[in-house]
């Protein structure tokens, strides 16, 4: 009767604790990396996943995330973070590194890269994800972009990439192939001759473009080749193919792409688009997901806070993985049935949040610098926060300014500091940009105006190295500190100064944001609020300090 009893009482406990375990939910909130995050690639390594994005020619270059959950993700670190490794002095904002892939095995975590004007592919290793990672190593042989490295079950390794059209010669604008090689992970280079496994795309007599960023899936004997397709503005979308071989031949979904936005409304509510780059990875429910890059535009194609990464689940239909299946929209948040894990220490990432940086802790990873860093350019204090020493490198240049960012995370959002800064001349200027490139930012700083202190608006000059001054105002007291803000809403900006903190002058309101759009500016970069300080083109012995950097943003899809 015991041993009956013992019995029952292990079942009772079994499906109780089933049933806890499904009462256990939690609500993912889309972008889970909100501001300028593209092309994600994620990896899993038991029951933590690490998620990597492109930086461009800022610095740290490839941002490392860690989740337990697919909601928190905490950067613990960066890729590129030596200018031993790499640098981008010369190339613009827009360049750099495009699309990392992250991948393990063995111990060793991998992420290859574009370095897209000068050194090509190349790869780099860490026993640790948070770092150091190593020197990268060239692979000269993969010519083209988006390379992913795919370790196959039975220990061998594979590089897989964007690469030119057959011989050189595109039978029209876009047109690419997916290449492969074999790949030694322990010599980190190629092995045997290069294979073509697609041309052009999913349909080649409908001139498909930019088949890119492709990785593999094995499941039931069957390889599965997904990638881009349709470049990654507003016809960006998500297709696959799959064999039994990896080595081809591959034949393409009936119903592909498996995922995009392109052919919705263009009127509805709060649009998601040009979803695609996608990378799929099992959740802790052992469902499959993916995570992709999309944006979130205030007006049609008009967008400024770059492209963002997504989550949506990964339905199999008739052996085929279906990306979202259950609407074509991309929801803004999914529900699923297991336990969240708070990142310590983390600053928030999705949904509406504020924060203050305060530098007593040092810069936080998620800080930029323009194409390297120069670490006799600035310090850090208790008392002082950060001190900029200004440079006569300027944000128009292709240099190393004195300007560390954060990205814009929101739609609407607000930027807030405390300046300490006497200017000698008019030259010297110190405060808060907001950039989106070389040719498109304004500027709103403290500067000299007929040798009196003033607070002054700039607009870039479009494709000039000049700026307009839009406003300025006197200030008061010069060796008091000043409040600088901008404020985004959609379509416009805003910008004000305070001398007591309480009280807030506009210089300007609702100046145009388009000008700040990826659209109009072209590129792949998203908007930064940059602290910001040069003696433009002049040399100075000035600095100036910033005591603290808030940001809060509350975008309406959100609440």
């Amino acid at each position: 009767m015991f041993k009956l009893y013992k019995a029952l009482l292990i079942v009772f406990l079994h499906l109780m604790a089933s049933q806890i375990s499904y009462a256990q939910s939690i609500t993912i909130t889309n972008p889970i990396l909100t501001g300028f995050y593209p092309d994600p690639s994620i990896v899993q390594v038991g029951k933590d996943y690490y998620l990597v994005n492109s930086t461009f020619s800022y610095f740290p270059g490839i941002p490392v995330f860690h989740s337990k959950d697919l909601k928190n993700w905490k950067q613990i670190g960066n890729v590129i973070d030596r200018s031993s490794q790499m640098d981008f002095m010369g190339e613009r904002m827009t360049r750099g590194l495009f699309a990392p892939s992250i991948s393990y095995n063995k111990g060793i975590y991998y992420v290859v890269c574009t370095d897209i004007d000068h050194d090509g592919n190349f790869v780099v290793t860490a026993k640790n994800p948070a770092g150091p990672w190593s020197n990268p190593v060239k692979i000269p042989e993969v010519r083209g972009i988006d390379p992913s490295i795919y370790f196959d079950d039975d220990g061998k390794a594979y590089i897989v990439y964007n690469s030119e059209a057959p011989d050189r010669k595109p039978l029209y604008p876009g047109h690419r192939t997916v290449r492969m090689y074999e790949f030694d992970p322990v010599a980190l280079k190629v092995v045997g001759e290069e294979k073509q496994l697609v041309n052009g795309g999913v349909d080649l007599s409908k001139k498909p473009v930019w088949i890119e960023a492709p990785h593999f899936l094995k499941r039931n004997g069957w390889y599965y080749l997904y990638a881009a397709e349709g470049g990654t503005s507003v016809n960006h979308s998500e297709v696959v193919l799959r064999s039994k071989s990896i080595w081809g031949p591959f034949i393409p979904y009936d119903k592909n792409p498996i995922l995009t936005q392109r052919d919705l409304p263009a009127d509805r509510k709060d649009p998601i688009t040009s979803a695609g780059h996608a990378q799929f990875v099992e959740g802790p429910d052992g469902t499959l997901y993916a995570v992709f890059l999309a944006v979130r535009p205030y007006e049609g194609d008009y967008y400024n806070t770059g492209r963002e990464t997504f989550i949506a689940p990964v339905e199999w239909k008739d052996d085929w993985p279906v990306i979202n299946p259950d609407s074509k929209e991309i929801k803004y948040a999914y529900t699923a049935n297991y336990k969240e894990i708070k990142q310590k220490g983390a600053l928030p990432q999705a949904g509406n949040f504020q924060y203050t940086l305060n530098f007593k802790k040092g810069l936080d990873p998620t800080l930029l610098f323009m194409r390297m860093i120069d670490s006799s350019s600035f310090s850090l204090s208790k008392k002082q926060g950060l001190t900029l020493k200004l440079k006569p490198e300027t944000v128009m240049d292709f240099g190393n300014p004195s300007f560390i960012g954060k990205r814009q995370q929101h739609l609407y959002s607000t930027a807030e500091t405390s300046l300490s800064f006497s200017p000698s001349a008019a030259h010297e200027k110190a405060g808060l940009v907001i950039f989106q490139d070389e040719s498109h930012f304004y500027y709103l700083c403290k500067s000299k105006s007929k040798d009196k202190p003033v607070i002054q608006l700039y607009k870039s000059i479009a494709k000039e190295k000049s700026m307009e001054l839009l406003a300025e105002i006197p200030l008061n007291d010069s060796a008091k500190p000043v409040g600088l803000r901008i404020s985004s809403a959609g379509d416009t900006y805003s910008f004000y100064c305070s001398e007591d903190f309480k009280n807030w002058k506009p210089l300007k309101e609702q100046v145009d944001g388009k000008f700040l759009s990826t659209k109009e500016a072209g590129g792949f970069i998203g908007c930064l609020y940059g602290m910001y300080a040069t003696s433009s083109g002049e040399k100075s012995t000035n600095s100036a300090s910033f005591k603290y950097l808030k940001y809060a943003g509350d975008d309406p899809m959100f609440k």
